[in-house]
């Protein structure tokens, strides 16, 4: 049988609410009842041949709660004259929720946009695009309402994250909830309170003038007769990106390696450190200018993504080349390949022709499909070799021995 039931009158009426339209109207003030559902009835044929089907039909719809049915004569040429349904209204929104069973959050849902009104009207547009979302936050909303306020009264604090001291809000609220208060802050505060030039959840802190955690950058030194800390030679160094900035190393070349094995394992090199790698972050070495007058060897996974970090450091520093990152180090290594899950798809254009070429096979696999190299599987008396090689290049550098 096709024809419209309770069944699929009341799964009209949730597809409204789904698409938080009723929600939205507590808003809006509109009011868009009462509302006609679509009906489906039984043909001139039905009543013919499934006559007693479409009693039953009509009898379960006039039973009913919280629905109006609109009746109409129909002659029929066999029935004789017969009253059936035409058309299915809800008249008001509180037989909707009844019908529904919503009522408990329509009710929390009318509290929030109370609650809104009163002290910040101008998050009504976001509760108007995000009802059902809303909804969801409906515990937590007088939560994200006082840090709302709180931040309206201390525009641009200066002060960390945690240090936001307000009745009910744990030091780790406002991080959780880093990107449901953006959009609400950006909405509630003033355009000079607003950094829009820091996006994204990573930079929250930034854009609503809050301290940022310092970023901290790790390093060894590779040369025994550099001290850098007093007392140890070729030390395993942690700074913050401002404190290895002002570094003063008598360093000519850096290593940047991903892999945390391969960095503390990395065999001693006069004049030179490893830095432990940030994958695709580079802001914190950006601002180490001291850097662009060394000689930067890139260290990464022979896969697509390995090379768009390469490709990602060398937009900050164009003269960075690629180490173990070449074709004879991935054919020397085949019985140690993997697999790549979500290669790179994009063009790099800061890629050496060797580079490219490389790349290209991986990205279109030409080679196998999805192949990897992760660099921790190349072995170490490899990298010892083609280290000496390079070293071998320059002048008055020691040779390389295994640690």
């Amino acid at each position: 049988m096709t024809w419209t039931g309770s069944k699929e009158l009341k799964a009209q009426l949730m597809r409204w609410w789904e698409r938080g339209e009723f929600l939205r109207d507590v808003v809006t003030g509109n009011s868009r009842f009462p509302v006609r559902l679509s009906l489906k009835s039984p043909s001139s044929a039905d009543i013919t041949d499934r006559f007693n089907a479409v009693r039953t039909w009509a009898s379960e719809l006039a039973a009913m709660d919280s629905v109006r049915v609109e009746w109409q004569e129909v002659r029929h040429r066999v029935q004789g004259t017969q009253k059936l349904p035409t058309s299915v209204w809800i008249e008001t929104i509180d037989d909707a929720l009844t019908w529904l069973g919503k009522r408990r959050d329509w009710d929390r849902f009318l509290a929030q946009v109370s609650a809104t009104r009163k002290t910040h009207p101008a998050l009504l547009a976001w509760l108007e695009k995000r009802p059902l979302q809303a909804l969801e936050l409906s515990a937590e909303w007088p939560r994200l309402l006082a840090v709302v306020t709180w931040l309206v009264e201390h525009q641009r604090p200066g002060i960390y994250l945690r240090q936001v001291d307000l009745p009910g809000v744990h030091s780790k609220f406002i991080e959780a909830h880093r990107s449901i208060l953006a959009e609400l802050l950006d909405l509630a505060l003033p355009v000079d309170a607003v950094d829009i030039s820091k996006t994204g959840i990573s930079q929250f802190a930034a854009r609503y003038g809050f301290l940022e955690k310092p970023t901290r950058i790790r390093f060894r030194v590779l040369d025994p007769a550099i001290r850098a800390v007093p007392g140890s030679a070729c030390p395993d160094v942690t700074l913050n990106a401002d404190s290895f900035s002002r570094l003063e190393l008598a360093v000519k070349r850096i290593f940047i390696t991903e892999n945390e094995t391969n960095f503390l394992a990395f065999p001693p090199v006069r004049d030179a450190l490893v830095i432990f790698g940030a994958g695709y972050g580079w802001d914190a070495l950006a601002r180490s200018h001291w850097m662009k007058n060394c000689s930067i060897l890139y260290w990464g996974d022979i896969d697509t993504h390995g090379f768009g970090i390469l490709d990602q450091l060398r937009g900050y520093f164009g003269h960075v080349d690629s180490f173990l990152m070449d074709r004879a180090t991935l054919d020397a290594h085949a019985a140690v390949w993997g697999d790549e899950g979500k290669p790179l798809l994009a063009d790099l254009h800061r890629l050496t022709p060797e580079e490219r070429a490389l790349y290209d096979d991986l990205r279109d696999n030409r080679i196998r499909t999805g192949l990897r190299l992760e660099q921790e599987h190349i072995g170490f008396h490899w990298l010892a070799h083609r280290l000496q090689q390079l070293l071998d290049g320059s002048t008055g550098l020691n040779s390389v021995t295994l640690p």
